[in-house]
């Protein structure tokens, strides 16, 4: 079963806790219309494996207006694309290559989860404008007093990670799509987003896109993938063939998207059957060939279509795994006629 109550919370932060114990998680005291929660976040996973992050300290994304126009608050959200649910595949936030494993607590300064985390905190609740927005499972309202911070009712938000793609085991059953966690900071005086991402190392990359459990795609793992030069039968390596650039508001009557691909091997690649994807998941099949260390230019054809209100363009094998994925904003998309590069 995936995850039940898989929300967003929004509201300002007002104190922390340092993650420690048996199973540390960073604390951190939020307020949302006039109602306290607790932000649970796990810095080291439960089999003791190292968790992994990635820092965008501008995070440009198009869910970051749907973000700021919430009101303070708890919000459930359906897990599926359009929502403001989080996908770490299907929602284009990164590439596997960026998330970093750090231990939960070395000495030394800046080189753990605690304090990576704690920089971002300390600067929002330093700002009286700062906002932050918790993805997860929610737990409470409880008849007792929070364990951490003492108010009441206790409760919260927590697994603010990446949860699909456990193996089979103790937390397989929380797998599924679109319903991925993530910490998402806001700085309106800055006009500034920064977000934070962790998933654990155990947990695969590439997932089915109904039950979120892993595929097993054979030759590499997750984290390490394999030589690009060298790809074991059936396994393209990802972003080995990437999304450079959109023009998704063209000048020409009719309108003329177009999406330009790097080939980034020093082989020809064949990209028959291979798709692009729009953010509803329309997609058109591509033919023909990228030449090696090439580019190529894709005129989008229907039913694909890339608005000019923010999206997000995937690139998909014959297999319909994703090799890359891109997104941009309307602010990004706003003036016609130019491309943005990725």
């Amino acid at each position: 079963m995936p995850l039940k109550h898989y929300s967003v919370l929004k509201g300002r932060p007002i104190a922390m806790r340092f993650g420690t114990g048996q199973s540390p998680h960073y604390q951190v005291h939020v307020v949302a219309d006039n109602a306290d929660f607790r932000i649970a976040v796990n810095v080291q996973s439960a089999d003791g494996s190292e968790v992994e992050y990635l820092v965008r300290s501008h995070f440009v994304h198009p869910i970051t207006d749907q973000l700021a126009a919430l009101p303070e608050g708890l919000h459930p959200q359906q897990p599926k694309p359009g929502s403001m649910a989080l996908d770490f595949i299907r929602g284009n936030l990164m590439q596997p290559q960026e998330m970093i494993p750090l231990p939960l607590s070395v000495p030394g300064p800046d080189n753990d989860l605690n304090e990576k985390l704690d920089q971002f905190v300390q600067r929002a609740l330093s700002n009286e404008s700062a906002m932050v927005y918790a993805f997860g499972e929610t737990w409470g309202p409880e008849p007792k007093a929070d364990n951490y911070f003492g108010f009441r009712p206790g409760r919260g938000i927590h697994d603010i990670h990446m949860n699909q793609g456990n193996p089979t085991g103790q937390f397989s059953g929380d797998n599924g799509p679109w319903q991925d966690g993530g910490l998402v900071f806001e700085f309106p005086d800055q006009k500034l987003w920064t977000a934070v991402f962790l998933k654990f190392q155990t947990q695969a990359w590439h997932t089915d896109d109904k039950t979120g459990n892993p595929i097993d795609l054979g030759g590499g793992t997750p984290t390490q993938p394999p030589d690009p030069t060298t790809p074991p039968t059936g396994q393209m390596p990802d972003g080995l063939v990437r999304i450079i650039a959109a023009l998704v508001n063209a000048v020409k009557t009719p309108e003329r998207e177009v999406v330009t691909l790097l080939n980034t091997a020093d082989r020809d690649i064949d990209l028959t059957g291979w798709m692009l994807a729009d953010k509803q998941k329309n997609k058109m099949v591509l033919s023909g060939k990228i030449s090696a260390g090439g580019t190529l230019a894709v005129v989008v054809q229907k039913p694909m279509e890339l608005s000019n209100q923010g999206g997000i363009i995937s690139l998909l094998d014959e297999r319909g795994i994703k090799i890359h994925g891109v997104a941009y904003t309307k602010a990004q998309a706003k003036t016609p006629g130019l491309t943005i590069p990725f």
